[in-house]
C-alpha cells in the first residue's frame, strides 16, 4: 500500500467489457513525510476521490480483492481516503474539515 495524491483522470472510450464503468484516477505516489515524488500510477477508483485528496493505493493481486474489482485486469486501486497520518507522533497530514454552509 502506498499513500498518494489524486491528480488527474484517464478516460479510454475503448476498454475491456469488464473494465466498463470503472473510473480511473493518476495517483502521483508520495513518501511518508509527505514529499511529492516522480512516481505516478493509474488506479481504479472505487470511492470517487477528488483531485488534490490523499489516498492509499495498493497494487498486484490485494487490488483484485474487492467486488468491485474481482475478476477484472486491475493492478492499482485506491482503497481509502487519507484523513490524517501521524509519524512518530507528528501529525503530517490531516483532511481539512468540509466548510459549512452559511445560508
Amino acid at each position: 500500500m502506498v499513500i498518494g495524491v489524486v491528480v488527474g483522470s484517464v478516460v479510454a472510450s475503448q476498454k475491456t467489457a469488464t473494465m466498463d464503468g470503472l473510473p480511473l484516477r493518476i495517483v502521483r505516489r508520495i513518501t511518508p513525510e509527505g514529499t511529492l515524488t516522480d512516481a505516478y500510477m493509474v488506479a481504479v477508483d472505487a470511492l470517487g476521490a477528488a483531485d488534490g485528496e490523499y489516498v492509499l493505493a495498493a497494487s498486484g493481486s490485494t487490488a483484485r480483492q474487492t467486488a468491485l474489482t474481482d475478476t477484472k485486469p486491475v493492478d492499482t486501486i485506491i482503497m481509502a481516503i487519507v484523513d490524517t497520518w501521524q509519524i512518530n507522533g507528528k501529525t503530517i497530514y490531516e483532511k481539512a474539515a468540509p466548510e459549512t454552509s452559511h445560508q
